[in-house]
């Protein structure tokens, strides 16, 4: 469970969670630079009419490289950003995947598509839109077995069925590796129960806040009425889910305080959480849960469940009704008629992403069926995208940058002996996972039905957790991906101290075949450095090299590295990320060190490339941009961005990565390779002061 959305650092937080605003520092007058040789052309995989030219890069790196870029580019209607780099490869992959499934439905999957018809019929079924008005009743006569709350043992009977479907009131269930024995797989328990992004949303008082909650309860007054109770009843369902969700919410870690390891890591096993919550029946929820005989098991966070267990006791049984009726409902609103569907995008578009349009139904089909059958639909996918030179020359670059990475620690002196050699232990076991699985998953039991999107919808929900919760007390599959090949993205898994990318990412402008090796390093390169990074950065760090969270540093260099990461999260609580909301320094401060880290390395890795391949360095230096500047510009251009307000001030609290803007401009400052390259003077924006500067790896 958390293995995938926390243990993982990713260099996104996913294709729609990032925000970046526009440029939020005021900008001196532009002073003009002249193009390095301005008759050569410029090389395959930069974007000229991305580039401000009029823009000096010593003083706005990002408005050198993506200014043109911003000022032209439109924010598709059902978007709330849009990106030169994942969101147009995500747009490519939904067409190729929309092609494959397509097909499927209709009985014409290419030849040796694994599970075809599975694959056919659930994206036939979501996209059959007239059958999802039929939808109501069904879900209707669910509810009346799902809510039911006379007693305790009632409610952990239903939030333990509901639990065993994916959807997690109260508190969410899963498997995960034990943080201090990468061999085993445990259960885990953690905070969960809000319906808001964030806990926060719940806790603040400023004016936006107290608005956006208005906003929620109206929205679930409205979803109430949609299931047919009365305006004024509704109004009083909604109130109570509010007044649990607060509640939850006050009790929860911050996403800050998440980024400690040590925070999430309380192995009290079936007993302890027993002694912890003693009211609520465990054997029951487990049982109900699909995890019977359960034991080996960690509490993220013991006072939530403590929390758990007052409201267990000072609750009204009346009052979990509306409670688990919401959760269950927003759970499964893509398969419910459209009035339901149109309500929560009325309610998202509004408060969270400032989304003009809903998205269109058939993108939504291939991200359904992508989520449910994955590693099916990604074989097809596969042959129709991906390479074997792609695979290869990524997994040279990543040799390379490794190296890199090793012969940096040499130069770091502020890392004794005994963590340096540590440390070196660490990075030459990380696995490199490219393009897609060894071994791909089995789904002979997901049922689907073509005539019922609803129930396989369910069932696909269903199945995952029933696979995740066959994993407890089973030997970690270090083999296992933790995201499917197509999407766009990549991420360091601390526990399998593996570094993982997948096919969707590995296509321009990422990574371009025909681009120079400059340009690929900058864009890719540095995607490969911020992943290795991540191992080192104040999260990864604490996990040896056999994926185990265990101090392996002397006191002397864990001094030193607090020193240095403490600079980096000073520089970016300087940031504004829009209006009134500044970049959290503390949440963004792992990508930030990965970003910073990863250039680094990318670019120390592309010298020594040149250097090695007389070829490859003659065709960079035989355009218009020196290869250091080739570097800089893949880099910078494959994160040039555009966000509606509404979701930038979203991510503002809940990304831990930067606007794209400062992870363009932020890391640049305190490199001199960037200075270098560009020739910028002390006391220009790009470049911080030497006793100012920021370096940790």
């Amino acid at each position: 469970m958390r293995k995938a959305l926390l243990a993982a650092c990713c260099l996104l937080v996913s294709a729609c969670k990032t925000a970046e605003p526009a440029p939020a520092q005021p900008q001196s007058a532009p002073t003009p630079q002249q193009p390095v040789a301005e008759t050569k052309p410029l090389p395959s995989g930069l974007d000229a009419a991305a580039l401000n030219e009029q823009a000096n890069p010593c003083e706005d790196f990002y408005e050198y490289a993506c200014g043109n870029w911003v000022k032209s580019a439109e924010i598709p209607a059902d978007r709330p950003r849009w990106s030169r780099g994942f969101d147009t490869i995500s747009a490519r992959n939904e067409e190729i995947l929309r092609d494959i499934l397509d097909a499927a439905s209709k009985g014409k999957a290419a030849e040796g598509t694994p599970y075809a018809q599975k694959l056919g019929d659930f994206y036939g079924a979501c996209m059959d839109e007239a059958q999802l008005e039929a939808s109501l009743p069904v879900l209707k006569a669910q509810l009346a077995k799902l809510t039911a709350v006379k007693s305790a043992r009632d409610l952990a009977q239903v939030v333990g069925t509901q639990h065993a479907r994916s959807v997690f009131p109260l508190f969410r269930f899963g498997s995960n590796t034990d943080f201090k024995d990468a061999t085993q797989v445990i259960g885990e328990v953690d905070q969960g129960g809000i319906g808001l992004p964030d806990r926060d949303y719940y806790l603040k008082d400023d004016d936006k806040s107290k608005a956006l909650r208005a906003a929620y309860v109206e929205h679930m007054k409205n979803i109430f009425v949609l299931l047919g109770e009365q305006p004024e009843q509704a109004a009083k369902s909604a109130a109570s889910v509010m007044e649990l969700e607060a509640a939850l919410a006050k009790a929860s870690l911050s996403r800050v305080e998440r980024r400690e390891p040590k925070n999430l890591y309380h192995r009290l096993e079936r007993k302890g959480l027993k002694a912890t919550a003693a009211t609520f029946p465990w054997d029951v929820y487990f049982t109900a849960a699909g995890a019977k005989d359960v034991q080996a098991l960690n509490v993220s966070h013991p006072p939530f469940f403590a929390e758990v267990d007052r409201l267990v006791k000072a609750t009204k049984p009346a009052a979990w009704g509306p409670y688990l009726t919401w959760h269950y409902v927003t759970a499964v609103i893509p398969a419910l008629p459209r009035s339901f569907q149109e309500e929560r995008f009325r309610f998202t578009a509004q408060n969270l992403t400032g989304a003009k349009e809903d998205v269109p139904r058939w993108k939504k089909c291939v991200r359904f069926t992508n989520g449910a059958l994955g590693e099916a639909l990604a074989q097809p996918f596969i042959t129709r995208t991906f390479g074997a030179d792609g695979k290869k020359t990524t997994q040279d670059m990543v040799v390379e940058i490794e190296k890199a990475f090793e012969r940096n620690l040499d130069t770091l002196t502020w890392m004794d002996a005994p963590t340096r050699e540590q440390a070196l232990v660490k990075v030459r076991k990380i696995v490199n996972k490219i393009g897609y699985p060894d071994t791909w998953r089995n789904y002979d039991a997901l049922n689907v039905e073509r005539g019922s999107f609803l129930s396989s919808y369910l069932n696909a929900a269903e199945f995952e957790q029933a696979r995740q919760l066959a994993k407890i007390g089973q030997p970690v599959d270090k083999t296992e991906w933790l995201m499917s090949p197509p999407t766009v993205n990549a991420y360091y898994n601390p526990p399998f101290n593996e570094i993982v990318f997948p096919a969707g990412i590995l296509q321009p402008p990422f990574f371009n075949r025909e681009a120079t090796a400059a340009v690929n390093f900058g864009a890719m390169g540095m995607v490969v450095g911020h992943e290795i990074t991540h191992g080192f950065d104040d999260e990864g760090r604490q996990y040896d090299a056999d994926g185990n969270l265990r101090d392996w540093w002397t006191q002397a260099s864990d001094k030193a590295f607090r020193e240095r990461v403490a600079c980096v999260k000073e520089q970016y609580d300087g940031y504004t990320a829009i209006d009134e909301l500044t970049v959290n320094g503390a949440l963004t401060l792992g990508e930030n060190v990965a970003d910073l880290g990863g250039l680094k390395l990318a670019h120390a890795a592309m010298e020594t490339w040149l250097a090695r391949d007389p070829e490859a360095a003659k065709q960079a230096n035989s355009y218009r941009f020196t290869p250091s500047q080739q570097f800089f510009l893949g880099y910078a251009q494959s994160w040039c961005s555009k966000y509606r307000d509404a979701f930038a001030r979203q991510m503002a609290v809940v990304d831990p990565h930067s606007p794209p803007y400062w992870r363009v401009n932020g890391p640049v400052v305190n490199l001199p390779e960037f200075q270098k390259a560009f020739q910028c003077k002390e006391g220009a924006k790009m470049v911080r002061p030497a006793a100012q500067r920021c370096e940790v790896w």
